[in-house]
């Protein structure tokens, strides 16, 4: 990023994978200053993203927020669960437009050599336009072979499997560890999933923070809820 203008790194200090949008509102935090414009967090993604502006950066926000580069995929269901995705999320309910970027890889050494050239060059294409304060973009790159180009995609469908594996400890107390291995994906013209796994492009999907099914309001409406009147809310 650094061609593009002044840019300030605030990363967590530790691994944080499937931490969603988890903030740490019962314990206090610490900032170490790594160099100049770089800072560590001993706390979550959502962490990072509040503290850069809301502290390190109040006197000047951001123009744009780049979470990432992820060393995995944040694709379909993914963004529910994703610290990536979530410090980009953060950053966009505070005012600041976002991308989260994320690598598809398959095992073996991680090569990011094409995710950080397109990450340059559609940063670069963002800060041209005049971006809106909720903008996120959730971009996953496919690591296993070179893309063939980009495309804008809607969020797929996938699974890891329900797997949930029980053993005892030492002293004969069940314990668990939860998440599959067995991955698949819906074919979804048009998804995320689809876009990287089977066309091998970059996918750039628009994410919403308003999660209201509106389609389902009008069905909601028509449910008989017994003893109580339904109103219609205030109109913004």
């Amino acid at each position: 990023m650094e061609p593009l203008g002044e840019v300030w790194v605030v990363a967590p200090e530790h691994e944080q994978s499937a931490a969603s949008h988890a903030i740490s509102l019962t314990r206090p935090l610490r900032i170490r200053k790594v160099r100049e414009r770089w800072f560590s967090v001993d706390g979550t993604p959502t962490d990072c993203a509040y503290l850069a502006i809301h502290h390190l950066m109040k006197d000047e926000l951001p123009a744009l927020a780049v979470s990432g580069i992820n060393h995995g995929p944040n694709m379909a269901d993914d963004v529910i669960y994703s610290g990536t995705v979530a410090a980009a999320m953060e950053a966009t309910l505070l005012g600041v437009p976002a991308i989260a970027l994320s690598l598809v890889a398959r095992g073996g050494p991680l090569d990011f050599t094409h995710a950080a050239r397109f990450a340059r060059s559609l940063v670069g294409a963002a800060l041209s336009q005049t971006l809106p304060p909720r903008l996120l973009l959730n971009v996953n790159v496919p690591g296993f072979i070179e893309p063939r180009g980009w495309a804008v995609t809607r969020l797929g469908r996938h699974t890891y499997g329900n797997q949930v594996v029980e053993n005892r400890d030492p002293r004969g107390r069940r314990y668990y560890w939860i998440g599959g291995t067995e991955y698949s994906h819906d074919d979804l013209p048009g998804s995320d999933c689809n876009a990287v796994l089977e066309e091998q492009l970059i996918s750039v999907t628009p994410v919403l923070l308003d999660m209201t099914d509106l389609q389902r309001m009008e069905e909601l409406m028509r449910w008989p809820v017994d003893g109580f009147e339904r109103q219609s809310p205030a109109k913004i």
